[in-house]
């Protein structure tokens, strides 16, 4: 009986860890920003915009700065596959174009887990990242997609 309740408490402390998407497929990949930024849902040409650099700036004139996994990471896979349906080397050359013709001052930082990312997301204003929907740390916020947050039918993300 003893070891159950262990059990239990260990369930719900889990649960409350991860707390932003409890029914979240382990394949969905979460939209992540900070709690203060107003945004709380995109449409999917907006992220598709944000991850091309052609959203620069939030509503509120906060820059955007796109945080995304190294190469061979679930999430950078999805997103490059999912929303830009390029190929990582496809990625790659866009980003040096936009870079070298100076349509955007920066590409994408690199971020190489999902610690370091929530630690990037908590620190830069306008922050926006992409984590493994289970692995998401309540005290960021879940941005919804169409609508739509992870582990909902049609989730584009996963």
């Amino acid at each position: 009986m003893n070891r159950f309740k262990s059990i239990v408490i260990l369930a719900v402390v889990l649960s409350e860890l991860a707390g932003a998407v409890p029914a979240a497929n382990a394949s969905d990949v979460a939209v992540v920003v900070r709690r203060d930024l107003p945004v709380d849902n995109l449409t999917f040409s907006e992220l598709r915009n944000i991850l091309l650099g052609d959203r620069q700036f939030w509503s509120s004139n906060v820059r955007v700065t796109l945080l995304i996994r190294a190469p061979l990471a679930h999430e950078r896979d999805v997103v490059i596959k999912n929303i830009l349906q390029m190929t990582e080397s496809q990625f790659r050359q866009y980003w040096i174009g936009k870079v070298f013709r100076a349509e955007s001052l920066a590409s994408p930082k690199t971020v190489y887990t999902n610690e370091i990312a929530v630690s990037l997301i908590n620190n830069i204003p306008g922050s926006i990242a992409f984590i493994e929907a289970p692995l998401v740390h309540k005290e960021l916020k879940v941005v919804r997609i169409d609508g739509l947050l992870p582990g909902e039918k049609g989730y584009p993300l996963n």
